[in-house]
């Protein structure tokens, strides 16, 4: 299963750089709950969409960069370097992303960051 649920982090992680919200939703379950540690939960696809939503849709470019990856059962671990371009400013954001993976879908996600890193390049 491990394996299974590697590539299917992937092809989330990738799908992001295609900046389609649908595409993006379509790895996780309708339930899913997804953490940015920094900030506060998002619980199920519609929450999630308008969390991630302004970020495709300002963004010329979005590309997550798993630098490794590893896993034990359902659950997947990547460090990577998110990568957005928003007019004139790059973002480049590293990254320690939690998945679990339940019936070949992403049913938790957390990433851990720090938010200065972030705020200070959006700045």
């Amino acid at each position: 299963m491990s394996a299974e649920t590697e590539k299917l982090v992937t092809a989330f992680c990738q799908s992001w750089s295609r900046k389609n919200v649908d595409d993006v939703l379509s790895y996780l379950t309708d339930d899913c709950f997804y953490h940015n540690i920094p900030m506060e939960p998002c619980v199920g696809k519609a929450a999630i969409r308008k969390f991630i939503e302004p970020f495709l849709k300002d963004a010329e470019s979005a590309v997550f960069d798993i630098k490794h990856t590893t896993s034990a059962g359902n659950v997947v671990m990547n460090e990577r370097v998110d990568t957005f371009v928003m007019g004139p400013k790059k973002i480049e954001l590293p990254v320690a992303g939690v998945f679990e993976v339940n019936d070949g879908k992403i049913s938790a996600w957390r990433d851990y960051f720090d938010l200065e890193t972030f705020t200070k390049q959006m700045g």
